[in-house]
């Protein structure tokens, strides 16, 4: 008897035990449901007082530069078009950081900066490069060009559900974009002349290449781990340097340091699969 009343104590012991977390998960999960729609409720009023202006009215831009890409593209304007995208990465990179600075950071912006993106480095190099060479390829042309259209899509929601902080994973679309147009410009500022098939379909693999890139698992280097506020001397130079180095001739640079910026992923990645293999 003394055992059976001392199963049946511990029983109980265990039985409230039990209780008590429960009704303590219980009010864990209704504090994040109550803190869940106070958020979005200040959310809305904030959307009713206003939003920020310098931040979003630089994605706008940005937007703009987009849509002016588009457009160019369709009317033959490709050189235009390349430049309105490459204006388009320069605001894209702007308006996070002066968000930063200036804390007005909001959830509008961040939806409305991923919608920019989607406009401005993924429909238009597509269209950019459907105008220019995949058109002649007929129905793998538009097949190539919707394939990096999706990929820059799925790049930019992958980012917006697990943002890249120290790295990014799989190449940027802006960077990927600026691959793009970079070649556009090169070609119409040096060569100018009709496209042949030798031509459209190494661009074409080029432009397949860049949109699996988005998509895949490949580290690169992010420049969000640069301070802003102190950086070494040499840095200065370097981007000194830089600069003068673009305005010597600024499609061909922007093309080199863009081809070397989209290998550097996957060859960093080479190096350490063998670094590991040799361990």
């Amino acid at each position: 008897l003394a055992v059976q009343r001392t199963l049946t104590v511990l029983l109980d012991r265990r039985m409230t035990a039990i209780k008590v977390k429960a009704m303590e998960d219980q009010q864990e999960h209704d504090g994040a449901k109550l803190a869940s729609v106070a958020d979005r409720a200040e959310e809305r009023a904030g959307l009713r007082r206003g939003i920020y202006l310098l931040p979003n009215l630089i994605t706008t831009g940005a937007l703009f530069s987009g849509f002016f890409s588009i457009i160019s593209s369709m009317s033959g304007a490709l050189e235009n078009a390349a430049v309105a995208i490459l204006i388009s990465g320069v605001l894209d990179a702007l308006d996070g950081r002066i968000a930063r600075l200036t804390n007005t950071q909001s959830e509008f912006g961040v939806q409305y900066d991923s919608l920019s993106d989607l406009v401005a480095f993924g429909v238009a190099p597509a269209v950019l490069m459907f105008s220019w060479l995949l058109s002649d390829l007929g129905k793998i042309g538009w097949m190539v060009a919707f394939l990096y259209m999706a990929c820059a899509a799925l790049r930019l929601a992958r980012f917006n559900t697990k943002p890249d902080n120290t790295v990014f994973f799989g190449l940027a679309s802006p960077m990927a974009a600026g691959l793009l147009a970079t070649s556009v410009w090169v070609w119409t500022d040096n060569v100018a002349s009709d496209v042949t098939l030798p031509i459209a379909i190494p661009m074409a693999v080029l432009t397949a290449l860049a949109a699996v890139l988005m998509v895949s698992s490949i580290r690169y280097y992010s420049p969000k781990q640069i301070d802003m506020h102190r950086v070494p001397f040499m840095y200065m130079l370097a981007v000194v340097a830089l600069f003068a180095l673009v305005f010597v001739n600024p499609p061909l640079v922007l093309l080199s340091l863009s081809i070397l910026y989209a290998a550097s992923g996957p060859l960093q990645a080479l190096l350490l699969k063998r670094k590991r293999a040799g361990v």
